[in-house]
């Protein structure tokens, strides 16, 4: 492995989350996308599958696929929102030479961006779930139902972090999708989409479930923290925020993101982590998130040759694997609690540790304020320290 200092950020995995995201979000921007009444199926040959059938009353010449998108396709809606951005010129431009044409009130540029994703209905009241990319920035949107109903929707919340966002629309005896189980799923089973990709309303495609358990750095989102189910289902531009239903037509997940290299891979948030954070954001309006404040890097023989190679740090590495801690956020639990740069993490409660991701995703796990013990190498020594994890600092949408 050559590992520089220079290259020392890819290894990252940062608790205190930034906010830059390593993919393409798939809600797609444009001004007139065109609507498309009909749903369009994936062009896969898919057999029909008998014991599916008697689950629904529906036209039983249909395929399960059909099946499944005739219960959930009416509670999938086309969300198109719109947010204000404000630039200035360079500063060259507000010399005493140009403020000749350009006024003071010039030196400000402001343009309207607009976007549309997916989202889908998950009360009759009009409670509706979607990704945090497609409305951000936005307090209120237009929602599009399949019948061509339209409502205006009031965004109660984001949450960066999971990429996970609650809108509400007024209604009743609105169509709602079934929740099922992302956590009962295994690799090999189908995989429907739903969604308004390249603002192609009402699309459906089809695949398996690739994998699940994706963590966020092997996505390329570090700064999240979800671990994604990864499907070969189309999911393109637009497809943001529409559901993800197993072969009995139940949501299983969010699609939320297509990667830039990506070749036929999509990824969708577990709708059991969509559920958590949307309970929070509909009783509060934010979803609050553990966190400790340290920079990490996982640790191997390569990895302490090099880095001890450049000597440029304040500690010397003696530990060939572990999370090495290489900074520390001022003023966050972790100093208070007495962690140090040069503190090697092996185990937190019971739980042995090797990567980063395993410290993020137990302390994700953890209760804020709760203590938890964390085992660390520190010149050659054991020790534990406890430390109780406090809560993400978030700004508001």
């Amino acid at each position: 492995m050559n590992l520089s200092l220079n290259k020392l950020g890819f290894y990252l995995s940062i608790l205190v989350l930034g906010t830059g995201i390593g993919f393409v979000g798939s809600s797609y921007r444009e001004k007139k996308p065109l609507t498309i009444e009909t749903p369009q199926v994936h062009s896969r040959v898919i057999p029909s599958l008998p014991t599916q059938r008697s689950e629904v009353s529906l036209d039983q010449n249909v395929n399960f696929i059909a099946q499944a998108v005739q219960k959930v396709g009416p509670a999938v809606v086309r969300i198109d929102a719109s947010r204000q951005l404000t630039s200035s010129l360079p500063d060259k431009f507000t010399q005493p030479f140009f403020r000749r044409f350009f006024g003071e009130e010039d030196n400000i540029q402001e343009r309207v961006e607009r976007g549309t994703g997916s989202g889908f209905i998950i009360s009759e009241d009009g409670r509706l779930i979607t990704n945090a990319h497609v409305v951000e920035g936005s307090k209120t949107v237009k929602v599009t139902l399949r019948d061509g109903q339209i409502y205006q929707g009031e965004v109660l919340g984001i949450d960066p972090i999971t990429d996970v966002a609650v809108v509400k629309i007024d209604g009743t005896d609105l169509p709602k999708a079934i929740l099922g189980k992302a956590e009962n799923l295994s690799p090999g089973e189908w995989a429907i989409a739903i969604g308004n990709p390249l603002g192609l309303d009402n699309t459906v495609t089809v695949g398996i479930i690739s994998a699940v358990g994706r963590s966020s750095s092997q996505v390329g989102v570090p700064d999240k923290r979800v671990r994604f189910i990864q499907t070969d289902a189309a999911i393109n531009p637009g497809n943001s925020g529409g559901p993800l239903l197993n072969a009995k037509g139940e949501v299983v997940g969010i699609n939320t993101a297509i990667r830039a290299d990506a070749q036929g891979l999509g990824f969708a948030i577990p709708i059991e982590t969509a559920q958590r954070i949307a309970d929070q954001l509909f009783a509060k309006g934010k979803a609050d998130h553990p966190y400790l404040g340290v920079h990490m890097i996982n640790l191997n023989p390569e990895a302490k040759k090099e880095i001890n190679s450049q000597a440029r740090l304040d500690f010397e590495i003696t530990e060939d694997k572990g999370v090495l801690i290489v900074k520390i956020v001022p003023n966050s639990p972790a100093e208070k609690a007495g962690f140090r740069a040069g503190d090697t993490i092996v185990r937190i409660g019971d739980r042995p540790i090797e990567t980063s991701v395993e410290v993020q995703e137990t302390v994700e796990s953890s209760k804020i304020g709760q203590t938890l013990e964390i085992e660390v190498i520190r010149n050659s020594k054991t020790q534990v320290i406890e430390v109780r994890p406090g809560v993400f600092p978030q700004e508001e949408f």
